[in-house]
Formats: C-alpha cells, structure tokens, sequence
C-alpha cells in the first residue's frame, strides 16, 4: 500500500537553523521559545503542564504517541504548550484504555507540531547555542516571511505570565475535617500535586495568583505551598509579597519550581535564567 504524502512543515530558530518536516497536529503557524524535555514516557502530563505554557516543546525520545491519550493523564484542563518538535510523532497507539490518537489530540486542542525532526541533534544545538525563540508553520513556506514573525515574538526574559494560567476562581479538595489544611498558591499548579497533597490526608484550598495573603489567611492553614508555573520571575512583585508575608507568619512553606525562585526571591537571593532549561523525569 502506497504511504499517504504528508505536508510540509518548517521550523526556524532565531540562530538562522532551518529544518524541515512533517506537518503534524493542528496545520498553522506557532510561535515561542525552544526548549526540550528528555523524558521516555508522560508526554501527555507534559504537554498539559501549565510551566510549559507559552513555550514550543522538543520531545528528546524518539517515539512520542505509541499508548495515544486519556482524558485523565492530564496535569490541567488542556495542552499548554505552544507546539512540539517530534521524531516520530505516532498517529497509531496501543492502549486499551485510550481515548484518541496524538493526532486526533493535537488536532482537537489547536496544536500545531512538526514530525520527521532529528530532536536529538537539535537538542544537542539547544544545549550548545542556548534557550532562543522559533516559529513553527505548516501553511506558510515563506522563509522570509517567518523569519520576519519570528523577529516579532517578545523574549521569555521578564515575562508574567503565571496569572494567565492560575485559577480564576479560589477551590477546595479533600476531607474538610482534616485537621491537616494546606494552602496552595496557584501559578500554575499541576493536578497531580494537588492529587498528591490530598492522598495524603490534607484538606486543600487552591488560590488564584494575585490572593491577598489576608484572604489566604482565612482558611487557618496549618502550611503554605507556593505551586510551580511559567514564565520570569522576576516581575512577580506580587507574589514575592506573598511569600514574605507567608515567612513572616512562621508556618510551614513548601516552593516547589517557580514557587521555589519566589521562595529565594523573597529572601533576597537572586535567580537567573539557566543557559537551557533541564527537564525530564526525576
């Protein structure tokens, strides 16, 4: 049987790297700063992680969709990365308990992505020439063109970007009698962790980004959890607040990833951007 011809994509870094592909997922044009994750499996827990939001997504294995998607393997309530660079993207899987395809995926979530990409030797580039901005387009083959949007895409280095992905409205799991009452400040927190807070006996309350630590307050926790999310930390006045005033309060404080630089932030210690981002399984 004749193989069907797939569409073209093309990916360009902001160092002038042209590589071409496979049109995969959503056909269009997606723009953002490259990074990579080195991960064997969890791709859908990656692909919905609210600190990838914004960013276009390198998947170091080779073979990314073999057991399809669930509806319930997700860390949020959609894909939050800005586009994926795969190997071999599957639009086949074997997985009693899937729900659809990668493609169909990507597809329903408006995800544009390019297959066919050597991700090690350009993970390899990353780790060599740095975190830089790229644009992905499976429409338009303009060189030109794209490198001209390209140059228009704003730096990751200060932008806010933890209250776009943080709840709207505050929440509660777990059992409400628990004498075990964890307050969650949400910049981007993934559904596992909560998930986790509350196997283990805590009753949870999740806060939008911008609470007031008066209202947090009220909840009487017995700790504080400053969750992970996107984006510089740098301009988050706000949140650097909050934890100061959580320190101040003498009571249990957990910062995990973003939480972590707000937690060094607030005790004047400085962070700064890493040459290339480290991700993968711990």
């Amino acid at each position: 049987m004749a193989e069907t011809k797939k569409d073209k994509a093309v990916l360009i870094l902001a160092d002038g790297t042209i590589i071409y592909g496979d049109a995969f997922g959503k056909k269009g044009i997606a723009t953002g700063e490259i990074c990579f994750n080195t991960g064997m499996t969890g791709y859908q827990e990656v692909f919905t992680d609210p600190s990838y939001y914004g960013q276009v997504l390198i998947m170091n294995n080779a073979h990314v969709g073999n057991y399809g998607v669930k509806a319930a393997d997700v860390e949020s309530d959609g894909v939050k990365v800005k586009a994926i660079i795969g190997r071999n993207l599957e639009e086949k899987f074997s997985r009693l308990m899937a729900d659809a395809s990668m493609q169909e995926y990507l597809e329903s979530q408006q995800v544009v992505a390019i297959n066919g990409v050597d991700t090690r030797a350009l993970v390899a580039h990353i780790r060599t020439r740095g975190a830089m901005n790229c644009i992905i387009s499976s429409e338009e083959m303009d060189i030109e063109l794209l490198k001209k949007k390209l140059h228009e895409v704003p730096s990751m280095d200060g932008l806010e970007l933890a209250s776009v992905v943080s709840t709207n409205d505050n929440y509660q799991l777990g059992d409400s009698s628990s004498d075990i009452k964890i307050a969650v400040l949400d910049l981007g927190v993934k559904k596992k962790i909560l998930h986790c807070l509350v196997e283990r006996g805590a009753h949870v309350k999740v806060f939008n980004a911008k609470t007031d630590f008066s209202e947090m307050q009220k909840f009487n926790p017995s700790g504080y959890f400053i969750s992970n999310g996107p984006g510089d930390p740098a301009p988050m006045d706000y949140a650097v607040k909050t934890v100061k005033q959580i320190l101040d309060s003498d009571k249990p404080l957990f910062g995990i990833c973003l939480g972590h630089q707000l937690l060094a932030l607030a005790n004047d210690i400085p962070t700064f951007k890493m040459h290339h981002g480290h991700r993968g399984l711990n």
